[in-house]
């Protein structure tokens, strides 16, 4: 099958940091389904393990999370899916990755595809609806149904993959008032136009602006993007018995700025109940499934922002280099070998 990965941790304009190459076809066992793949789409996960992890001497690592295809065969203790079926998810960081023509994937964190949707445009949702989820329902605490929630919800970095996804469901699925930060006129568009009530500039004092907004109080704040540069700041409009939540790796991070308002911190991260076989493994299924109905009932739309063409190591590194300047928004998307 073709392929593209690394064998060495390099800088992405050189010429081997993304290599296309011939792969074996590998075998479903236990509850493994293989994917026959159809659509990937490029996450800032894939840039960092790319710099960071280089596999064994000899081998080539296969990057990639997201992917949407049509499963081609399955293993035998196999009960959620059967050949045949078009399926949606982000995989596991420790196996190899989505950036393959065929590829194996524990049922457990597959959803059924969107129906409404094509491949590419459902290639961009799972990691970024995985971790949006879980970030705002399960570490955050949110509750969704459409009750009247007198708080606010401040998401740092509204218009990248997370923060699109984040919009929606708290927009849409709750009673929170949404507030987003982004930088770029056309990135605070982004997140108007996917439901947010209030957009703030990130890269000016963010609590003069939030005050300036007169909203209920900021109860709830998910740091997507450059925490360490913001947390202090976040610390002082975050509101007393407040929740903190973060998905990236600050470099410096001080627990003690929130002590004085027992806020509490969550850390976030899709990959959790797939690395250590939780037993609630499930629920990705589940949550998938869900965000796939919300799709088609037209509650929740996709993330799709730019497709890149063909799967192949060009088209990658393309995809890599925009992730790394900061500077995307919504999801790029990948189709077809």
């Amino acid at each position: 099958m073709k392929a593209v990965g690394y064998q060495k941790s390099l800088p992405i304009d050189d010429a081997s940091s993304l290599v296309d190459f011939e792969a074996a076809k590998p075998e479903p066992k236990g509850r493994d389904i293989r994917v026959a793949v159809k659509a990937i789409s490029a996450n800032p996960v894939d840039y960092k393990v790319r710099k960071r992890a280089a596999p064994p001497a000899g081998q080539t690592k296969i990057l990639g999370y997201d992917a949407a295809g049509i499963i081609d065969a399955i293993g035998p203790d196999v009960t959620l899916f059967k050949p045949g079926d078009e399926v949606f998810y982000a995989g596991s960081i420790l196996r190899q990755g989505t950036n393959s023509e065929f590829h194996l994937v524990d049922e457990r964190i597959v959803g059924a595809k969107p129906k409404t949707l094509s491949f590419a445009q459902s290639a961009a949702l799972p990691l970024t609806s995985i971790t949006a989820w879980e970030l705002l329902f399960d570490r955050l605490g949110a509750v969704p149904g459409k009750s009247v929630d007198p708080r606010t919800l401040l998401i740092i970095g509204g218009a990248g993959g997370v923060g699109s996804i984040l919009i929606q469901l708290a927009r849409r699925l709750t009673g929170l008032t949404v507030v987003a930060s982004a930088s770029r006129p056309e990135s605070q568009e982004w997140c108007l136009d996917l439901g947010a009530h209030a957009v703030i500039d990130h890269a000016r004092p963010m609590k003069e602006q939030i005050e300036k907004l007169k909203l209920p109080p900021v109860a709830l704040i998910a740091s997507l993007t450059n925490t360490e540069q913001h947390y202090k700041a976040l610390a002082d409009i975050i509101a007393p018995q407040g929740k903190f939540g973060l998905i990236d790796d600050p470099q410096e991070f001080t627990f003690s700025v929130f002590k004085g308002k027992a806020v509490s911190v969550h850390w976030e991260s899709m990959f959790t109940r797939s690395s250590f076989q939780t037993p609630d493994m499930i629920a990705q299924h589940n949550l998938l499934n869900d965000v796939a109905d919300l799709i088609d009932k037209g509650v929740l739309r996709t993330t799709l922002d730019q497709a890149f063409g063909a799967i192949n190591a060009a088209n990658l590194k393309r995809a890599h280099a925009l992730l790394e300047s900061g500077k995307s928004r919504g999801k790029i998307v990948l189709e077809g070998w």
